[in-house]
C-alpha cells in the first residue's frame, strides 16, 4: 500500500466513509468529522506517517486535500 492509499484508509476508517466520499470532503460536512473525530483523525496520521503535526497545521486541517498539502510540510508525499 503507498502513502495515499494509506492516508484515504485513514479517513475511511477513522470517519467511516466510503472512498466515493473523500474527494471533496471538507472538516463538519458530515457528522463524524467533529472535533473529536478531528482529533481522532490527527492522532491517527501522525503515528501512521511518524510526524507531529503543529498547532497551526491541526488547525488548518480543514479537508481531505488541504490535509495532503500540508502533509508536503512534513515530507509525507501522497
Amino acid at each position: 500500500m503507498n502513502k495515499l492509499e494509506e492516508y484515504k484508509e485513514i479517513f475511511k476508517a477513522n470517519l467511516q466513509i466510503g472512498d466515493e466520499q473523500l474527494e471533496g470532503l471538507t472538516y463538519q460536512s458530515i457528522a463524524a468529522w467533529d472535533s473529536v473525530g478531528h482529533m481522532g483523525l490527527i492522532a491517527s496520521i501522525e503515528d501512521t506517517f511518524d510526524v507531529m503535526l503543529d498547532t497551526d497545521d491541526i488547525i488548518e486541517f480543514s479537508s481531505f486535500s488541504k490535509g495532503i498539502e500540508i502533509l508536503k510540510k512534513y515530507d509525507v508525499n501522497l
